[in-house]
């Protein structure tokens, strides 16, 4: 039975890129032949190399929201940081919370990107599991999340990020993730374009990234792990694409 401790290692803090390259496509790419175990080390514009004419490659169309909230308790000024993680309703989210007795009745102020109040508060109206927070806004929060909302980045990135849109892929649509599907972030219009030149087809499907991207995996055994469910939707034009090029040989990827 595996356990989580069987996943440990050490890397060196000076192996996690702070900074995006300039070039999207110009990150390595480490390719593993299955056939001869052998290992390459390659850029990620060499993904031409192994997608052949019939192939489908589906990516995740789903756009970051920003949706790290930062704010103070009205009652005491405590600080108080939010991030979005599920659409309830029009004013209602779930949302993990950050600060000292965040508990149901709690109005939370709101702050701007200049630590100014803003027009909109919170409402603390259910305590979940853990972090976990049920929350109500006063009104509408989706066209403010754009003056008050914050790319949430992962964890171990320490650094500012100064383009938010280099956390999103460049064919991101619907927003609603609280984090990137990061695998799709080397891609680059002229990548897209030499795929399709070489008659690899390409198909999008949308999952929002949840809270299990953020929560820590505590249990010993991986078997005892919870893991959450996201939002995901196939429309019935993509599943039929793929599996007419699954039917006459190409590859999903």
């Amino acid at each position: 039975m595996l356990k989580t401790s069987d996943f440990r290692y050490q890397l060196p803090a000076e192996l996690i890129a702070q900074h995006p390259l300039p070039r999207r496509d110009a990150s390595r790419l480490m390719v593993l032949d299955r056939a001869t175990d052998l290992l390459e080390h390659r850029r990620f514009t060499d993904i031409v190399d192994y997608l052949h004419a019939g192939d489908v490659l589906v990516a995740n169309d789903s756009r970051v929201l920003p949706a790290r909230l930062y704010g103070r308790k009205q009652a005491t000024g405590g600080r108080v940081e939010l991030l979005l993680l599920e659409r309830l309703d029009d004013v209602r989210w779930h949302a993990l919370a950050g600060g000292r007795r965040l508990n149901v009745g709690v109005k939370i102020e709101l702050l701007d990107h200049d630590e100014l109040p803003a027009p909109l508060t919170a409402l603390i109206t259910a305590v979940l599991d853990g972090p976990l927070r049920e929350i109500e806004f006063d009104g509408q929060p989706d066209s403010a999340l754009e003056q008050l909302g914050h790319t949430p980045l992962p964890p171990y990135i320490h650094a500012p990020l100064d383009d938010p849109e280099r956390y999103q892929t460049i064919y991101a649509r619907p927003a609603g993730s609280a984090a990137a599907p990061t695998a799709g972030l080397h891609f680059t219009p002229e990548l897209l374009l030499s795929l399709r030149e070489r008659r690899v087809l390409f198909e999008t499907v949308t999952l929002h990234v949840g809270l299990d991207t953020f929560r820590p995996v505590e249990a010993r055994q991986v078997s005892d792990h919870i893991i959450h469910s996201e939002w995901a939707t196939l429309s019935p034009a993509t599943a039929r694409r793929i599996n007419e090029a699954k039917l006459a040989g190409g590859r999903i990827i």
